[in-house]
């Protein structure tokens, strides 16, 4: 009996995160197929954990179900920050050059996205696969165990709010690298213009900026897709750390 509750309450902490765990969340992913994986992985993970005592009442064990719901979101927001941060990078580079205004749902996505947004999503995605990081991040599941055992969660905490402000604030950071190859050229075009605006007044600088802006804000964007392929790798390396961060400050409250 105490081997299924460790079971159910690490099935409960694996279901929170895999809600919000990339590419796992997606609208078009079976809702049945992360429900079998979260109940595989808290099996695989369940029999590495020792027997779990039940408290001794009711209201006892939905509190402790309660507090495994919210040390799993927790973890799982954390092992998403690369692609806020790229959402809001795609962003910036949309209204920069230009391609803000044609918007569209993203295939597995809830809310509209523009062309700029799907290209930086889909190569989010391929990196985040071809670097095997939901096997890392599955695993840094799996050890969060070591720092946050069950029942030892304490979700409201300064040190915990301070660390999830900071990795929040570094989403800015990130999108804002992303962005600023994009956002330079912007800035050296709205120069361009306003010198030929004031040295030919007859000259229409908005209509002729329109053309211009897309063209050069997309070459932009080719000639350094690979520059901003490494900022998003050296993003996701720190991602497993960052869960393991948050399961000792959880404890630490």
């Amino acid at each position: 009996m105490n081997q299924l509750t460790t079971w159910l309450l690490v099935f409960l902490r694996a279901s929170a995160m895999l809600s919000i765990f990339p590419i796992f969340s997606t609208v078009n992913f079976p809702v049945q197929l992360r429900v079998a994986l979260g109940a595989l992985l808290s099996a695989l993970v369940s029999v590495t954990l020792p027997p779990t005592e039940l408290p001794p009442d009711m209201l006892g064990l939905v509190g402790l179900m309660a507090m495994e719901i919210g040390a799993g979101l927790l973890i799982g927001f954390a092992s998403r920050m690369v692609f806020y941060a790229v959402e809001i990078g795609a962003s910036i580079i949309g209204i920069e050059i230009g391609l803000s205004m044609p918007t569209g749902v993203l295939p597995g996505m809830d809310h509209p996205s523009n062309a700029t947004g799907d290209l930086m999503y889909y190569l989010a995605a391929m990196i985040w696969l071809s670097l095997d990081m939901h096997h890392w991040m599955i695993l840094a599941f799996q050890k969060t165990y070591a720092f946050l055992p069950i029942g030892s969660a304490h979700l409201i905490a300064k040190p915990l709010m301070g660390e999830i402000l900071a990795q929040t604030s570094n989403i800015f950071i990130v999108a804002l690298q992303l962005a600023a190859p994009q956002m330079a050229v912007a800035f050296i075009i709205l120069l361009i213009f306003s010198t030929l605006g004031r040295a030919i007044p007859q000259m229409n600088v908005f209509r002729e900026s329109l053309s211009v802006r897309p063209l050069i804000g997309l070459s932009v964007f080719g000639l350094t897709m690979q520059l901003t392929s490494q900022h998003i790798i050296n993003y996701m390396r720190h991602l497993p750390n960052d869960m393991l961060r948050v399961a000792q400050l959880l404890r630490a409250g």
